[in-house]
């Protein structure tokens, strides 16, 4: 049986990903999607031309990998692709965040980066030549961020976790791409705790064009997948300006939204 496992798959880019994979590899059997919404995995079914094979749970806990895991041992899948696409953001400075739930924090560092990394410690031994794994990654990986520090360190971790994966996978032909994105509109900004900057909102990009991009450059086998002319220029100028200088410009666009709230 050949599969894509695709996280996060009740809203945003994992539901778009559902969508489109299945015109990038038309010979998969099934794409067994994971998510906690499951009236929505559902509704979701009826949109796809494959079968969707519906895992509900939470990935911050063991419970749901115990179920794939099992799942991987009765049926023996040759996995073609995974999608980590689950994940969440809290924007706001660390220390209000904190005084208003001391959890969220850690649960952002669990769902992004953790049971990112269980996920592919799963289903890796069922990968084969020409597999690909998809890393939900953000353009926020590229420098340190105030007002957004924690989301940041995680998408960083993913992004640079990913490289190095790919590195280690290339002989076996197994393929990494890390999607870094910039703002997409999806209910992201409404989880984070607030609207997008100026800056942002103009350069708001839809999930189905940022998927497309994605699975194409993944096709292409690269390890990295930016869309847009302004967020590959926003790549470039993270690397060569004083860090610095990137996080007075990102403190700025933060005085500049809250201003406008």
């Amino acid at each position: 049986m050949r599969i894509a496992i695709v996280t996060g798959a009740s809203s945003g880019m994992g539901m778009e990903m559902v969508r489109q994979i299945p015109y990038l590899y038309k010979n998969l059997d099934e794409i067994w999607v994971i998510a906690r919404r499951k009236e929505r995995l559902f509704s979701l079914a009826k949109q796809v031309i494959l079968p969707l094979r519906i895992f509900e749970g939470d990935l911050s806990t063991d419970q749901i990998f115990d179920q794939l895991e099992a799942a991987f041992r009765k049926e023996q899948p040759d996995v073609r692709m995974l999608v980590n696409a689950a994940g969440f953001g809290k924007s706001g400075n660390f220390c209000d965040i904190v005084q208003k739930d001391d959890t969220v924090l850690l649960e952002m560092i669990d769902l992004n980066c953790r049971a990112l990394t269980k996920m592919i410690t799963i289903s890796i031994s069922y990968m084969n030549k020409g597999s690909r794994i998809i890393n939900l990654a953000s353009a926020a990986a590229f420098c340190p961020q105030p007002s957004f520090a924690v989301y940041a360190a995680t998408k960083a971790y993913v992004d640079r976790f990913s490289k190095a994966l790919s590195a280690e996978l290339k002989s076996k032909n197994i393929y990494v791409t890390s999607v870094c994105p910039g703002p997409v509109n999806t209910e992201f900004f409404q989880i984070s705790g607030g609207v997008a900057t100026s800056i942002k909102k103009r350069c708001m990009a839809s999930p189905k064009a940022v998927v497309y991009r994605a699975l194409q450059d993944s096709k292409a086998k690269k390890e990295r997948s930016v869309y847009g002319i302004t967020m590959k220029l926003s790549k470039g100028l993270a690397k060569r300006l004083p860090e610095n200088w990137v996080i007075w410009f990102f403190t700025i666009q933060q005085k500049d939204k809250e201003s406008t709230r």
